[in-house]
């Protein structure tokens, strides 16, 4: 079964027929799940439009209000799950994540024994584009921050950009999955880390995004911080 690209969506109708399209023109046979968090904007009305081109390999989830990221990307999952995919993508509508690293985090699990493959800025090899200075200081110093609180060796934890094996959403009970912004990204590694699971980091150009407004405020950024610190020794198994 192919891979699926989770891509979650709010007023994104600048960037979602070039993001899909990108993603169905790599040589994998992906397909793509657009979980839109009911955009104003039309957003699903251009999807459902282009589900006329890609009827077979182009899903959308609909969802009532703006229920955030990490709902939407558990929504995603628990969708997939019920379908025979084996590995799972979280990626960004903006372009913030290139396209074609896509089938170097797909060959990090499928080919290198990797469970999760993170795609990262910071591991040596990766970088950021067009941030400012604060913004990267505040970006390293919290993925700092949680690496050191939670004892996991991973270099860039808050990072969105992950392909997962199917076993670790299988063994995960995402139930337990209880923040919805900037700390999913800290929790879902943390809940795979403590399980057991291997995580390898992927070196990766983040480009920040040219259309569109980012979803990034005070308050989640609050949320990563505290919630760090109340991920901590928390189990994540069904168990």
């Amino acid at each position: 079964m192919p891979a699926l690209v989770i891509i979650p969506t709010y007023n994104e109708r600048e960037n979602i027929e070039a993001i899909v399209s990108a993603v169905f023109a790599k040589s994998e046979p992906f397909h793509v799940l657009i979980v839109d968090d009911g955009s104003p904007d039309g957003t699903a009305d251009i999807v459902r439009g282009l589900q006329q081109q890609w009827p077979e390999t182009l899903h959308l989830l609909e969802r009532k209000g703006k229920l955030g990221l990490g709902t939407a990307y558990i929504a995603g999952f628990r969708w997939g799950l019920e379908r025979s995919y084996q590995y799972f993508f979280e990626m960004d509508a903006d372009f913030s994540h290139n396209p074609d690293d896509l089938l170097r985090l797909l060959a990090a699990c499928r080919d290198d024994g990797a469970d999760v493959a993170i795609g990262s800025r910071y591991c040596p090899g990766g970088d950021v584009k067009n941030w400012s200075t604060d913004r990267i200081v505040l970006s390293r110093g919290a993925s700092l921050y949680a690496s050191l609180i939670l004892w996991m060796h991973v270099s860039d934890p808050t990072a969105g950009f992950i392909c997962y094996r199917r076993k670790v959403l299988e063994t995960m009970d995402l139930d337990k999955i209880r923040f919805i912004g900037y700390a999913f990204q800290i929790e879902m590694k943390y809940a795979a880390y403590s399980l057991g699971f291997k995580l390898q980091e992927v070196p990766i150009t983040f480009k920040d995004r040219e259309k569109g407004v980012s979803k990034m405020s005070l308050k989640i950024i609050r949320e990563a911080m505290l919630g760090v610190l109340q991920m901590r020794g928390r189990r994540y198994g069904k168990n």
